[in-house]
């Protein structure tokens, strides 16, 4: 009987230590989400500008400008987590898509507005890809605490899920083909 209650002691101080620890790692990526997430508003907001100054130069590039701007059409603040991963990594896709058309357009690359949207925007990416980095070692950190046994025991009962990493998409990964 005394074996039992040790047992029930230790398991009941483990599940509290393992509660504690998983909260504050949830916290942990709410803060580097949201750090990510100030940086990814500001592309977001960026880009309606963007597609203006291309629209007047680039009159036959709009399949790519519409799909910025259907991308763009939701509201950035209502949307859930998920969707702001997803919805950005449509958007980077598209913004190297659109990068890349600009190349076509002499005269668009010598537009003074363009040019300060253009290095906002590579400011803009460098410090996503920087905050991308520590968001994905917080999610990592975490999903190991959730997903090793016998926490994941645990994590689950406690509410605790897996949580998505900031992917790069399969256009990303690919090499980019350069013409002179």
């Amino acid at each position: 009987m005394k074996i039992i209650l040790i047992i029930l002691v230790v398991l009941v101080i483990y599940i509290f230590i393992l509660y504690n620890s998983l909260v504050k790692l949830n916290n942990k990526v709410k803060e580097a989400f949201a750090t990510m997430d100030v940086y990814l508003k500001k592309r977001w907001d960026l880009i309606p500008n963007l597609v203006e100054i291309v629209k007047s130069y680039a009159k036959y590039e709009e399949d790519t400008l519409k799909e910025i701007t259907q991308i763009r059409s939701n509201i950035y603040d209502d949307m859930s987590y998920e969707d702001k991963l997803k919805a950005n990594q449509q958007l980077t896709s598209n913004i190297s898509k659109l990068m890349l058309l600009v190349e076509n357009y002499p005269n668009l690359k010598a537009n003074e507005n363009f040019v300060k949207l253009s290095d906002k925007l590579i400011k803009l990416e460098d410090e996503i890809a920087s905050s991308r980095k520590y968001y994905n070692a917080v999610i990592k950190i975490y999903n190991n605490k959730v997903e090793i046994f016998p926490n994941n025991l645990f994590a689950r009962i406690l509410g605790f899920k897996k949580k998505l990493m900031f992917e790069a998409s399969d256009e990303e990964r690919n090499n980019v083909i350069v013409r002179m």
